[in-house]
């Protein structure tokens, strides 16, 4: 089995509540989910207004593809969240199944 854990962690200008911020993860969330089936939580930062940290994970039995799809996920948060991203990480871990 083969875990895919991508961590993004976002910058958020202007932003005057925590409906604001509830607004934004909302929309990504539900963005990335239509597109790559991934589960997402925001993680760590619940009631800072000027934060937002998401975890996506995914589970799968092709490491290659895991990396692929991740990789692919990271882009688009990239591209259609027009806050700034200030950290990512990506980790996949796990055995290929046979």
């Amino acid at each position: 089995m083969i875990i895919g854990i991508l961590g993004v962690e976002f910058l958020l200008h202007g932003n005057e509540s925590l409906k604001d911020k509830r607004r934004v993860a909302l929309s990504l969330k539900r963005k990335v989910r239509n597109r790559f089936n991934v589960s997402v939580a925001e993680v760590d930062s619940e009631n800072d207004r000027d934060r937002l940290r998401l975890a996506f994970v995914s589970v799968g039995n092709d490491k290659r593809h895991m990396e692929s799809r991740m990789t692919k996920c990271l882009s688009m948060i990239e591209a259609v969240c027009p806050e700034e991203m200030v950290y990512s990480e990506l980790v996949v871990q796990g055995e290929d199944m046979p």
